[in-house]
């Protein structure tokens, strides 16, 4: 396996696999901090230079954490295609971005080579593609998903409706709630993050939310995104929960400091699948972002960017509902400025589209990131573009119980009027139905939550 090459007449030796992939990052805060990226944008071309020529076989030979030694890798290692990986197995990572981008290939033809890849191969090709390619080769990708509703759909854009209330009143939740229905909002999910992380708490969120939602008959999810343990207890003692969250990681060192393990996952999806209130198949719901394995302590000297890949690796084998990320929310010591938080959704993105995932975004930020309203709209705007399958929305676009910057349910509204995109079907019929919505685009009547104050 090739590890050096030459560029403008200096040579550049690359120690291991592991040390290409990290070198060959875009610019992350978060492989600086770890001591990983390169040093120069001349190593990083030449990083990206030795990667293009590297073959899918190698990468899978040279495992970056060793599946005798992680659950992860091993997870990733036994879901690959052996028939599909022994067509391509021979292919230069620069031959899978050419494949991935040539317009002949579309939707079918990608999900079924994907089964045939790693999610270190994904990472690979991932490093050798611009951001408009990311969006091109997203774009080209339909992943569609099926709980109450169906979702992912070529020309729509559904949104978690996440109604946080910092104290958990079930009178403020339901309050956000309504005027986020009112603006068209909540057709991926109705996710609530619980300040109290008990029992009770969950179960009295859970009611409520469902009470609501069945007596409006909104085709939709509910979610409290609890730990899975507390959920699981939850609905042991009749908690009514459509599917079960858990943020996930891309090691299992990393999974082990969340608090979980793939059989746990298991133990969650058996009992989802026999005890939830949501018609399926598909119930459980997982979050990801950049940088959480690094914050661990768990990374194993990987670049941020290809253990996320993992954690789509890992969620594959549960083929969740929904999966998204939450780019810019952990702060700078991971992406530093938008420039790296935009990279990195669009990464996230089309990464987990292409393991086949309904992948979905929170585009946001902290307040101690260089980075903007106007940032997190351009990348809402680059993601609409690419097909995301869902977007978070909060309102005013600022979470009050978490305390950071996301899209608002206004902004939703105005990417689905923008990029003629139209919410899920069943959603969609259900705001034509209240009046809220009319030919995929909103009436007058919306935006007014009290139509939900008159019984009808």
């Amino acid at each position: 396996m090739k590890l050096k090459t030459q560029l403008l007449g200096q040579i550049y030796q690359f120690k291991d696999i592991k040390d290409v992939f990290a070198k060959a990052n875009e610019e992350k805060s978060g492989d600086r901090l770890a001591g990983i990226a390169a040093e120069t944008v001349q190593e990083r071309i030449a990083a990206k230079q030795v990667l293009s020529v590297m073959t899918l076989e190698e990468i899978r030979n040279h495992p970056l954490i060793p599946p005798e030694e992680d659950e992860v890798s091993r997870i990733i290692d036994e879901s690959i295609d052996e028939n599909i990986y022994r067509e391509i197995k021979g292919w230069t990572v620069a031959d899978l971005r050419e494949y991935i981008l040539d317009e002949q290939n579309q939707s079918s033809d990608l999900l079924r080579i994907s089964k045939g890849l790693s999610s270190e191969m994904i990472a690979a090709v991932t490093k050798l593609m611009s951001n408009l390619d990311l969006v091109y080769a997203a774009n080209k990708i339909e992943v569609v998903s099926e709980c109450n509703i169906t979702i992912g759909q070529k020309g729509r854009l559904a949104s978690r409706l996440q109604p946080n209330h910092p104290t958990d009143s079930v009178d403020g939740i339901l309050a956000s709630l309504q005027e986020g229905l009112s603006y068209g909002v909540g057709d991926a999910v109705v996710g609530i993050n619980p300040v109290d992380d008990s029992v009770e708490s969950v179960k009295r969120i859970l009611h409520a939310t469902h009470e609501f939602l069945t007596a409006w008959e909104i085709p939709a999810q509910n979610c409290v995104l609890a730990h899975v343990t507390t959920q699981m207890k939850a609905i042991e003692q009749g908690a009514p929960a459509d599917m079960i969250f858990q943020s996930i990681a891309g090691t299992e060192k990393a999974n082990l400091s969340f608090g979980i393990s793939a059989a746990l996952l298991d133990e969650a999806q058996d009992m989802i699948q026999r005890m939830g209130t949501s018609t399926g198949p598909q119930r459980l719901y997982f979050e990801t972002g950049q940088g959480s394995e690094l914050s661990a302590e768990a990374h194993h000297g990987v670049d941020q960017m290809t253990l996320e890949s993992r954690n789509y690796g890992f969620a594959r084998r549960y083929q969740p509902f929904i999966i998204n990320t939450v780019v810019g929310f952990i702060g700078p010591e991971y992406l530093y400025d938008a420039k790296q938080v935009i990279r990195a959704g669009l990464e996230d993105h089309f990464m987990g589209k292409m393991h086949g995932l309904s992948m979905g975004v929170d585009v946001c930020y902290t307040n101690h990131i260089k980075a903007d309203q106007n940032d997190i709209e351009n990348l809402g705007v680059l993601l609409a573009a690419a097909g995301v399958n869902f977007v978070i929305a909060t309102p005013m676009g600022d979470d009050c119980m978490l305390n950071y910057q996301s899209l608002s349910y206004h902004d939703i509204a105005a990417l689905r009027e923008t990029l003629n995109r139209r919410p899920a079907p069943q959603f969609e019929a259900w705001l034509e139905k209240m009046g809220i919505m009319e030919d995929g685009r909103l009436t007058p009547k919306a935006g007014d939550p009290t139509i939900f104050a008159k019984r009808r």
